[in-house]
């Protein structure tokens, strides 16, 4: 058994297609039932790991093999002397396993209930209600369930994954407003990981993360990969000491029309701070007459200078970042002929108007250009023509989707942001935290990741892509509440080069 994060490597994520196929390789190679007896010692012995107040602990089991596993958990617990109460919900439908450790079980002694009454007091609960048995929306018993287990003051630990939450999406489904899905403070992931606890509601509902494998070596090959820090390695190592400002490349960030200056002098001030050698700004603002004061490093790219493609189009390209309505007259060139392009915010608002542009963008990759796109959910919804809700019911395919339409690989922002490219590469980064969830922080991914192209021009995207967003994210775990200005994000991503 493993804690998952922070991750230092990365991991291979399942689907719940792919979770049941290794699942039925795994039992016919096993004796009946030793799968589910190994999930239950591991549920054990993670309750009697975890702290706890005085009082039972409550295990509340679902029909089918989730709640096998809990009442596997429950006979090992009572026979190491804890006071367990199982609310089981039945059925009559309950798999072989699962009848099978029920029954023994209760030969054992537990006390069974089909009420879902709590202990008078309760020293830790259990979620195994659902795991991967997640079809439909809960309803009836299973959502009271939910609901009751949601109420309790005590520590909650969640079976494989919380019930409620989709495996493959960590999306949640709500009925009439209300959200139906079990808040944990501790989930412990069996034989698999999902993707689902990685993005959207995952990482918020599973709290801590466990993961053990049972056991179980196979070679399926996985859907998606967790991001781990390992990815940093080659960028955190020390430069070589003939390195000069031209061996590490230049950046031109074009965007910072008027009132959004900012957005585009934060992301040139992030692509400074992640090692460019030369970072240039055309600012859209007409009225701008000087760049940054605080950043003398940095330098003004007339507007009028932008027709000499020339002179800029092997140059990185950070576009969009404060952008306005005024990007769109720079993008038909920009999207023509710029050998590294990276695209965020109003750089994106414009394709998404646009389809003439849009045809331009899926023309880049056949045309040996690359492309990275950085959408929060809005924007990736405009950009594909739906809502940002359709986005976060399945971020791995909204951002799998863009990719293939677009010929890019894809960042779609959020929590566990959903790295996706044309090939079919997706993977979900591990760092971050909700101090990010403040403006311009992702002008500032934008430009960092920029500055990592143009110090390693023949990187694959997909990779630069993981870096900067892992990056990104590390930077900002260590603030405990509140959030995490822009600005100072900067600051932090450069105090991590040699950490």
């Amino acid at each position: 058994m493993q804690k998952i994060l922070p991750s230092t490597s990365k991991l291979p994520l399942f689907t719940a297609t792919s979770s049941r196929a290794i699942e039925a390789r795994a039992q016919a190679g096993l004796p009946a039932h030793a799968l589910m007896a190994r999930a239950g010692l591991a549920v054990a012995r993670l309750a009697l790991a975890l702290p706890k107040g005085e009082g039972a602990i409550w295990i509340v089991c679902g029909p089918g093999n989730n709640g096998g596993d809990g009442l596997v958990a429950a006979r090992l617990l009572q026979r190491h002397g804890q006071s367990v109460h199982v609310s089981l919900i039945e059925s009559d439908r309950t798999p072989a396993d699962a009848m099978a450790a029920r029954q023994a079980a209760r030969q054992a002694g537990v006390v069974i209930s089909n009420s879902l009454d709590a202990p008078p007091q309760v020293s830790l609960a259990v979620d195994a209600l659902l795991g991967l048995g997640l079809q439909r929306p809960p309803a009836g018993t299973i959502a009271a369930a939910i609901a009751r287990l949601n109420l309790l003051a005590a520590p909650l630990l969640a079976v494989d994954l919380p019930s409620g939450l989709q495996s493959d999406s960590g999306a949640v489904f709500s009925l009439d407003g209300t959200r139906l899905a079990v808040q944990a403070r501790h989930t412990l992931a069996l034989l698999t990981l999902k993707p689902g606890q990685f993005t959207a509601d995952g990482r918020a509902l599973c709290g801590e993360q466990w993961f053990d494998d049972l056991g179980v070596s196979d070679s399926h090959a996985p859907d998606a990969e967790l991001v781990g820090s390992n990815c940093l390695a080659t960028w955190q190592s020390a430069r070589s000491h003939s390195a000069h400002k031209g061996s590490q490349g230049n950046l031109l960030v074009v965007g910072g029309s008027s009132g959004m200056r900012g957005a585009a002098l934060l992301a040139a001030r992030a692509a400074l701070a992640s090692g460019a050698g030369r970072v240039y700004c055309c600012l859209l603002d007409s009225q701008a007459t000087e760049l940054d004061a605080l950043r003398p490093e940095l330098m003004l790219w007339p507007q009028d200078r932008m027709i000499h493609q020339q002179d800029w189009r092997d140059m990185v390209i950070v576009c969009g970042c404060g952008g306005g309505q005024d990007i769109a007259t720079q993008l038909p060139a920009l999207l023509a002929q710029a050998s590294r392009l990276v695209l965020d915010a109003d750089g994106l608002n414009a394709m998404a108007r646009d389809p003439q542009l849009r045809a331009l963008l899926s023309r880049r990759s056949a045309n040996s250009m690359q492309t990275i796109l950085t959408p929060h959910p809005l924007e990736a919804a405009r950009l594909l023509d739906c809502d940002a809700l359709t986005v976060q019911q399945d971020r791995l395919a909204a951002a799998r989707e863009l990719a293939a339409r677009s010929a890019s690989t894809i960042i779609l922002k959020g929590s566990g942001s959903v790295i996706a490219s044309a090939d079919g590469r997706l993977s979900i980064n591990s760092s971050g935290s909700a101090a990010l969830a403040t403006a311009g922080t992702g002008d500032v991914l934008a430009g960092w990741l920029g500055g990592l192209w143009t110090q390693q021009t023949a990187a694959d995207p997909h990779q630069l892509a993981i870096a900067a967003c892992h990056w990104h994210g590390l930077a900002a775990q260590d603030q405990p509440a509140g959030p995490l200005r822009a600005a100072d994000l900067i600051e932090r991503m450069h105090a991590l080069f040699g950490a």
